[in-house]
């Protein structure tokens, strides 16, 4: 090591003769490789490769991905706005690729290749600790390169490549200006802790006590994020930002326990283990997500269910990744490919099958009920429905709001995440989530384009919190009953919300509201990528791809159908092509109890 800087000194200093809460003091630790797969489980993924054709599939691509990797120039230190994230996680994708490459064939073109991007990546300035993810994949990168290609590495750049792990890694993470994420309860923690606990403990040989130090400490940061899991394994942040935090998370537990024979009692001190069944009922028959919170559409592989469904012994748990593997062209861009066939290698694709139960709900943060009427017909019907607070960290104003699909199409929609950097640069104030933040009025955040309800046009109190109070598992009645009016506190006196699937023919929204003291406009709005015709005073026609669905109101009270533009008014917003919002208002007297239903009723 050419050179150990001020923190690391301190560091190792203060712990020559610590006693680590997790940590065994006397431990020891394999020999390089031994991040994820230890030197000689190389044979057994060549095993489950050869007998399991899913495997093989993705083995091949990977190779092949590699050898197209090898004509690529390396990466540069090129930021996008604040961030050198794209670059991180494209170096994490190449370097994974190259170095699992190399461990499978022994041909020494990868391992040339990974050095020469990891030298390089090891000379940039820094790796933009002003935006730690950015540090946090990096160091995982150079990690699994320098532990994976450890005796094939020549001797200067095993220096170059070990002393960046340390400075612009190890030593960035315990800089109080960017270290806050280790008191973080979301994704950051999770990614964070994770990549610089994949440097520790690459860099372990070289520096055993600040690695001990470093990985203790994230054995205990972690646990943060993790308890948000509680009671039900949901996760706050919605489906893409679990794809990423409880990744890095299993990332994280799966390399510890590899080394240490152990995971420190996190996956069982937790609900995490049964957040598994959450992502997977996020996804309807369609295979596209519910993307609430700032997320994206598509559904997708989710390497980390292999974890699980090995950890939890239970195929089933991979019937959307099966869909996945033998549908869809393998997913390139999925920078811990290589992991999933890692994980998971005892379950025979022959044994996956369709989950069982057609409701998962859960509490916590964001309370979330996911509906269906069968596993295994494209034409099923799927509702997803929230409740949860605008508080939190990706939230929208959006509790009450929910999805619905059937006939293959997703009728009722949610617009998800705006790219960030085109409102960071527009100077937008995107992350302050107070009631009266600029993020409220991004078009896409707010609740006046979410399906739910808007009282005399006014923002959900954006610290009010809805939970589920009630759920039905019964088949001719699946639902869910969220309670809203903590969100709506100063603009109702009380606010409930039901949405049921009916003896597996139809939606429906109940909403069950009353008024304060004065005369009220209550608005209901569904977003839709359908065609909108209004029908007479309590119908609306929804048509797509040569379906219909019908919409169709009971209200005891008058109501005005409406449609709405989502063309924003904002420079900033994006646009939100062949979309409409539709719906209806009432004006409601004062002190006045309403029960209206809506039906969603999709046309066979």
């Amino acid at each position: 090591m050419k050179k150990i800087i001020t923190t690391a000194l301190i560091i190792i200093a203060l712990s020559a003769n610590a006693q680590w809460k997790n940590i065994p003091n006397e431990v020891s630790v394999p020999d390089h490789p031994r991040l994820l797969m230890l030197k000689g489980e190389e044979q057994k993924v060549k095993n489950t490769i050869a007998t399991d054709a899913a495997r093989a599939k993705i083995h091949q691509a990977i190779i092949d991905e590699s050898n197209a990797i090898i004509q690529l120039s390396e990466l540069e230190r090129k930021m996008t706005g604040k961030r050198l994230l794209g670059v991180s996680r494209e170096a994490l994708r190449r370097i994974f690729y190259l170095s699992y490459a190399y461990r499978m064939t022994g041909d020494v073109k990868f391992k040339d290749k990974a050095e020469k991007e990891m030298v390089t990546i090891a000379l940039f300035k820094d790796w933009n600790p002003s935006h730690f993810l950015d540090v946090g994949e990096m160091t995982m990168a150079m990690a699994i390169g320098y532990d994976w290609l450890y005796d094939a590495l020549s001797a200067d750049a095993r220096k170059i490549i070990a002393d960046a792990i340390l400075q612009k890694g190890l030593d960035a993470s315990m800089n109080t200006t960017y270290a806050w994420y280790k008191t973080a309860t979301h994704n950051w923690n999770q990614v964070c802790n994770a990549g610089i606990t994949f440097g520790a403990l690459a860099i372990y040989d070289e520096m055993p006590e600040l690695s001990k130090y470093v990985i203790d400490n994230a054995i205990e940061s972690i646990k943060l994020p993790m308890a948000d899991y509680a009671p039900d394994g949901g996760y706050p942040e919605g489906y893409s930002y679990w794809d990423y935090g409880t990744t890095f998370n299993v990332l994280f537990i799966s390399a510890i326990e590899k080394i240490f024979g152990t995971d420190f009692g996190l996956a069982e001190s937790s609900a995490f283990l049964k957040t598994a069944r959450f992502q997977q009922n996020m996804t309807g028959a369609t295979h596209l997500c519910y993307n609430f919170c700032d997320c994206g559409l598509g559904g997708s592989l989710s390497p980390a269910m292999f974890w699980f469904a090995s950890k939890l012994k239970d195929p089933s748990l991979l019937w959307n990744e099966k869909y996945y593997i033998e549908n869809k062209p393998v997913p390139l861009g999925e920078r811990i490919l290589p992991a999933l066939l890692l994980w998971g290698s005892e379950l025979n694709f022959n044994d996956i099958q369709p989950p069982k139960d057609l409701l998962w709900s859960g509490h916590g943060i964001t309370p979330v009920a996911l509906m269906r009427t069968s596993w295994t017909d494209p034409k099923a019907i799927f509702a997803g429905f929230k409740g949860g607070t605008g508080s939190s960290n990706h939230a929208h104003l959006d509790a009450g709001s929910f999805v619905m699909e059937a006939n293959g199409v997703r009728w009722a929609a949610d617009f998800g995440m705006q790219d960030y950097n085109s409102l960071e640069t527009k100077g937008v104030d995107l992350w302050n989530r107070s009631q009266n933040s600029q993020r409220w009025e991004v078009f896409r955040y707010n609740n006046f384009v979410h399906n739910t309800l808007t009282v005399d046009g006014q923002l959900h109190r954006v610290n009010g919190h809805a939970d589920i109070i009630a759920t039905s598992s019964t088949p001719d009645y699946i639902s869910a009953t969220v309670q809203l009016q903590d969100v709506f506190k100063g603009q109702l006196a009380s606010c409930q919300r039901e949405v049921a699937i009916v003896k597996s023919k139809e939606a429906l929204v109940k909403d069950v509201f009353k008024t304060l003291d004065k005369e009220t406009v209550v608005r209901w709005t569904l977003l839709t990528g359908a065609t909108v015709r209004l029908r007479g005073n309590k119908s609306i026609e929804l048509t797509k791809d040569g379906k219909k669905l019908n919409i169709e109101i009971t209200s005891p009270v008058k109501i005005t159908l409406k449609t709405w533009s989502t063309t924003p008014t904002h420079d900033y917003d994006a646009p939100n092509p062949g979309t409409t919002l539709t719906g209806f208002e009432a004006v409601v007297p004062a002190d006045t109890q309403v029960e209206w239903t809506v039906k969603l009723i999709p046309k066979y």
